[in-house]
């Protein structure tokens, strides 16, 4: 990435909070070779915490590239903050809605237009007890079909101190160890070009989850349990969001 491109917004949010995560993180950053130094991708990391984004933001930009994240629509309408996201290049996404097939056709744009966009394959944090990944929605599988832009699993460890969502707490004291892995593509190729059946979709991303939850066990340790699944009465509720995948 040439920083010296970024632009007045996104210099002003490096240069507010990047010297405040060097401060509240020690960073353990391991794979950022396999993230591409241009062009389109989509790059998958696990959700253990609401402080993810900030630290997997740190990651991707120091990897070299500028990461484009996926936000509800309603807070690019917030004067002044939606206007800073969008000059950031952050991605507006219709969640639940029948525009939902809309905020796809963004996110195929943004990769098309050689950009690093960052998708939750989960959707929101996870409801696994110890933290490991659920499974995922098939957001990510349908954008992967639809450009052939490489997958990029993001394996995180870490955020949970500093904002643990189990307790709700918060924690400010300096240099919270966090660990962030970058991984090959995950290899998608046995369904190159196939018609995005429902079948389809959830082969491709459990194939996503599963390489993230077995780059996650790296991290911590163990022996990593099934993939989760959250109760079906609540997952009934989710499918309608799936078609534009996680938001951030």
């Amino acid at each position: 990435m040439a920083r010296r491109r970024l632009g007045f917004w996104r210099r002003f949010v490096v240069v507010t909070v990047k010297p405040v995560l060097t401060v509240w993180t020690r960073r353990t950053w391991r794979g950022m070779e396999h993230i591409p130094a241009s062009g389109g991708v989509i790059i998958v990391p696990n959700h253990l915490s609401h402080a993810d984004p900030l630290v997997s933001a740190h990651f991707i930009y120091d990897a070299g590239r500028w990461p484009q994240f996926l936000g509800k629509a309603s807070v690019f309408r917030v004067p002044v903050v939606g206007r800073i996201l969008l000059r950031c290049r952050q991605i507006p996404v219709e969640r639940g809605t029948v525009d939902a097939a809309r905020s796809l056709e963004a996110l195929e744009a943004a990769v098309r237009d050689g950009g690093a966009v960052v998708i939750y394959p989960e959707g929101t944090t996870t409801r696994e007890p110890d933290l490991w990944p659920m499974r995922g929605k098939t957001g990510v599988a349908r954008l992967a079909l639809a450009t052939g832009a490489p997958v990029i699993p993001v394996a995180m460890w870490g955020p949970e101190k500093i904002f643990d969502p189990r307790t709700k707490k918060l924690s400010l004291r300096p240099r919270i160890p966090v660990t962030v892995v970058a991984g090959p593509p995950v290899d998608l190729s046995p369904w190159a070009g196939a018609t995005p059946s429902r079948a389809v979709l959830d082969e491709m991303t459990d194939a996503i989850m599963l390489r993230l939850r077995d780059m996650l066990a790296e991290i911590r340790g163990g022996t990593p349990p099934p993939l989760w699944s959250p109760p079906a009465k609540r997952r009934a509720g989710e499918h309608a969001g799936e078609s534009a995948g996680g938001a951030a």
